[in-house]
């Protein structure tokens, strides 16, 4: 949905025509906790869920592959017209999104996703940040540890196999991955970023997993709440969490439309997106 300015000055009119539609892309069902957040505060949105089955897991790709993919992804979503785009994946944040927003906006707002380091660092505690082993480290995670967390104590933990897991919803193997990721984690820490989108699924797991029994309470910081947010402020839009329920739903898998992977539906992020309508 569009807002179309009239007049000038405080007290400009703004007209709203049609219904807010909003795009999320991810090459799996990483995308789910951005998804549950914008059903959250905007029940009335329509909704495209654009996934890569074909492609997936990006992450061992070259950053030129990971793009193309990504590229394709999101052209298939931006097709049905949506108001904004929101990639909801770290790793395709950090290699695509210069590429995505050359290639949509102006026309179609494009919001990233970025781990939320800073509301983290704020509290001043020593932090973890959970990411995947080819994040763990990067230049891109050590330059905002170092804009947003410079003189806080941070542990950049991998979390070997951990996103697959979550996407395979494998009880066993994500238990495995988490307790190994909770055994690197220093002990006193007193927040835990979740720098992979696929980790929000888990995070009552995680904090289980990483809370000492004499320890603080453990604080979990998650991306999703904020960039649902940011997506209705780029396109003028407000939160309206008691609007009548009624968005519908699309999901494009590879650019074909279909339904929701079966593993979806282990998470109550997906289990609230069941009924799958497409828009057309």
């Amino acid at each position: 949905m569009r807002s179309l300015p009239h007049g000038s000055g405080p007290e400009r009119l703004i007209v709203y025509r049609g219904r807010v539609k909003i795009a999320l892309m991810d090459s799996g069902i990483g995308l789910l906790a951005a998804t549950a957040e914008v059903r959250r505060l905007r029940p009335d949105a329509d909704l495209v869920l654009s996934l890569d089955p074909d492609g997936m897991p990006w992450g061992p790709r070259t950053p030129e592959d990971l793009t193309g993919r990504a590229l394709a992804v999101a052209e298939a979503a931006a097709a049905h017209r949506p108001d904004a785009l929101i990639v909801g994946c770290n790793t395709a944040t950090v290699h695509a999104l210069t590429a995505l927003r050359a290639r949509l906006e102006p026309d179609l707002p494009v919001i990233g996703t970025v781990p939320a380091i800073k509301p983290a660092a704020a509290g001043g505690g020593p932090l973890a940040i959970w990411a995947t082993p080819a994040t763990t480290g990067s230049p891109y995670q050590k330059d905002l540890i170092q804009d947003f967390a410079d003189g806080v104590a941070v542990a950049e933990v991998p979390c070997w196999g951990l996103a697959e897991a979550v996407e395979r919803a494998d009880e066993r193997a994500i238990g495995a991955a988490v307790a190994a990721a909770a055994a690197l984690t220093p002990k006193d820490v007193t927040a835990v970023v979740l720098g992979c989108t696929h980790y929000e699924l888990v995070a009552e797991r995680i904090r289980a997993a990483v809370q000492r029994p004499a320890g603080p309470p453990i604080a979990l910081y998650g991306s999703a709440g904020a960039v649902a947010a940011q997506a209705l402020r780029r396109i003028g839009e407000r939160p309206a969490p008691g609007a009548p329920a009624g968005g519908t739903l699309t999901v494009l898998l590879s650019g074909r439309e279909g339904a929701l992977p079966r593993p979806a539906l282990t998470y109550a992020e997906g289990r609230l997106l069941r009924q799958v309508t497409t828009t057309g």
